[in-house]
């Protein structure tokens, strides 16, 4: 069992011991620091209010109604938003003017896992020293909590499915038109999380034939939830079964994407913010973009191709969002899936992506495979090493970069290694124990190979 806490919040497995696993008492610990964090920022404000909202694990409502009532503790209003997403989340904090969010979501981890997603006013995920704030303050339990008059109110709110999906059908780039007369037909695997509300309601609204796959929020994850390709065989043969135009797949908090051809191949996560980015660029011509350190070239590639400026970033969202905003990006993200479109909000956002994506293929007038053979072919191969607490990751970072250091070597975050024709990013998780091994070649063989080299040499640092 497992509890990681750090600057992107506290996640970890329910059940167990405390200060080991996320017990009730260690969510109430930091859904106390964070309170606490957003009362001194707003020290002379009468009353503040946090966004609440979760995604559909097991776990959601008991950790979601001890972070409720412990801000109320505080003193502090709590707007629940209930079954939601994590854009949904991120898009409510200003328009309810609130001071913070908090998503009850685990991401991509298993059922077993839950975890506290911490935002700011803005609905954007906090820095590092905002982070390193909360985590200290969680330490020192250092807490002062409201006497009986003036305890935080309590308010649910279920207008936000509603909300989200208008704000993306009234962005100036989703061409809703075109989307309604191209008759799209799709199936989603929504894996029985969130998504299996908000992405078939969108698709309603854009006249999208919809086939029903995973949809039901009830936590029951029916296959691992990362939308990785070796996790999606069913959606893959479903979408070949009904003759559908593409398959769409996203992680329990929908902030990822994934598209399946018509085919059942994947289109592949890190080529979802390729071609949003490509609509985009191609509207918006010049526009910079950006993506982290374990993200694939090809975005690059189009960035130029439309006369842009490609950069990037350490990863984490947080991260990408910092450069996205000092280098005047139009749209960015992370290669797992993740859209991040300005001009909607500064977050990963699902809705946002398919509603790019739709519009891209009905302007192209192409199917989903011929779309994805447009773009330059890069492979990429994602491995991880398990860590045990005897394994020095600072130590084995540093010899790679100095054995490679006639290479293009970037350390700003773990140590990637450009080649000419391949690369290899090696980092410490922020969610997992574990190191993320990723390769990127102009071959999968290539990219295997690659990941298969560094292991190994790793396992000789260890042993």
């Amino acid at each position: 069992m497992t509890l990681i806490k750090s600057i992107s919040g506290i996640r970890g497995t329910i059940g167990g011991k405390t200060a080991d696993n996320l017990t009730p008492i260690d969510a109430v610990k930091f859904a106390s620091a964070y309170g606490a964090f957003i009362k001194s920022r707003n020290p002379n404000k009468e009353k503040i209010t946090v966004v609440v909202g979760r995604d559909a694990r097991i776990s959601g409502k008991m950790i979601s109604s001890l972070v409720a009532n412990t801000l109320i503790g505080l003193g502090i209003n709590v707007v629940d938003l209930g079954l939601s997403t994590t854009p949904t989340v991120e898009v409510a904090v200003p328009l309810e003017n609130a001071d913070g969010g908090i998503i009850l979501t685990a991401s991509h981890n298993p059922k077993q896992w839950n975890a506290l997603k911490l935002l700011n006013e803005k609905g954007e995920f906090l820095n590092g020293a905002e982070g390193e704030e909360i985590l200290t303050l969680a330490e020192s339990e250092d807490f002062s909590f409201a006497e009986v008059d003036d305890l935080g109110t309590y308010s649910k709110n279920k207008t936000y499915l509603h909300k989200h999906i208008q704000e993306v059908l009234n962005l100036e780039l989703v061409d809703v038109e075109a989307i309604q007369q191209a008759n799209f037909k799709v199936v989603v695997d929504g894996v029985n999380s969130t998504g299996g509300i908000f992405i078939p309601a969108l698709l309603k609204e854009l006249n999208v034939e919809c086939i029903e796959l995973y949809c039901t929020p009830n936590g029951q994850f029916p296959h691992n939830p990362e939308p990785l390709k070796e996790h999606l065989t069913d959606i893959s043969e479903l979408v070949v079964k009904e003759e559908a135009d593409f398959g769409i797949v996203v992680d329990p908090d929908v902030d990822r994407l994934a598209i399946v051809s018509e085919d059942g191949s994947m289109f592949g996560e890190e080529y979802t913010l390729v071609a949003c980015a490509d609509y985009v660029l191609g509207r918006l011509k010049g526009g910079n973009t950006v993506s982290n350190l374990s993200s694939s070239r090809a975005l690059r590639d189009v960035t130029e191709k439309h006369g842009g400026t490609y950069t990037a970033s350490a990863v984490g969202e947080v991260n990408v969002v910092i450069k996205m905003k000092e280098t005047n990006t139009v749209i960015g993200g992370e290669g797992n899936g993740g859209i991040i479109y300005p001009a909607s909000h500064y977050g990963r956002d699902s809705l946002v992506g398919v509603a790019l994506f739709l519009s891209h293929l009905a302007h192209q007038k192409v199917s989903c495979k011929t779309l994805r053979d447009s773009y330059p072919s890069y492979f990429m191969s994602k491995n991880k090493i398990q860590l045990t607490p005897e394994i020095d990751v600072d130590n084995i970072l540093e010899t790679m970069a100095s054995t490679y250091k006639n290479e293009d070597v970037n350390t700003i975050d773990g140590v990637k290694i450009d080649f000419a024709e391949e690369w290899i990013h090696l980092r410490k998780s922020n969610t997992e124990p574990i190191i993320r091994i990723y390769t990127e070649a102009k071959s999968q063989e290539a990219a295997d190979a690659l990941a298969v080299r560094f292991i190994n040499e790793i396992k000789e640092i260890i042993a």
